[in-house]
């Protein structure tokens, strides 16, 4: 929270979004991800890996082995986020057990020799990996009361629209 200096305190939306309804529908898409990409890997992956160029093969398996890795991890920031919604642990609790996940990085160039040669429902499964990933990392910083990162086109925008409504309401900067 924010302390103005005379008093009043600017209230943090961060956790309040990320308590309403806003994190079930990501915690749905979350879980059938997570149960999806599980049912390819254990059956039509196996097919689909088989007939894999050596290179894309071993892509093949690094990729599914990279986002089983990050699915699992964003499975548990997911179901402690959850606990904390339905009162199970504090959200304290569960910032503590958070930092105790650790995220894999995600690769900022995808590509490569055999990587035009995946199967195309592994391409799919791991751009809405990076997409979950993404929203989830949002999500975090909105529960520890913070303003997520955002393009600095989008951020001068914000900041020019919070200056404004500081200078309207008589609240200096």
């Amino acid at each position: 929270m924010t302390d103005f200096g005379d008093g009043n305190q600017a209230v943090a939306i961060g956790p309040r979004i990320v308590a309403s309804g806003g994190f079930d529908l990501l915690y749905r898409e979350g879980m059938t991800l997570i149960e999806e990409v599980a049912a390819y890997l254990d059956g039509d992956g196996r097919q689909d890996s088989k007939g894999l160029p050596r290179e894309a093969s071993f892509l093949y398996a690094t990729e599914s082995m990279r986002l089983t890795t990050r699915l699992m991890q964003l499975a548990s920031w997911l179901l402690l986020q959850r606990a904390v919604n339905e009162g199970e642990i504090t959200a304290e609790n569960a910032r503590s057990e958070k930092s105790k996940v650790k995220f894999s990085a995600t690769p900022s160039e995808r590509g490569g020799p055999g990587f035009s040669h995946l199967p195309p429902p592994l391409l799919e499964f791991i751009t809405k990996g990076d997409r979950l990933f993404d929203r989830v990392m949002q999500f975090d910083v909105l529960e520890r009361g913070k303003m997520p990162e955002l393009e600095a086109g989008v951020a001068n925008g914000i900041a020019d629209q919070l200056s404004r409504l500081k200078a309207a309401f008589g609240r200096p900067d």
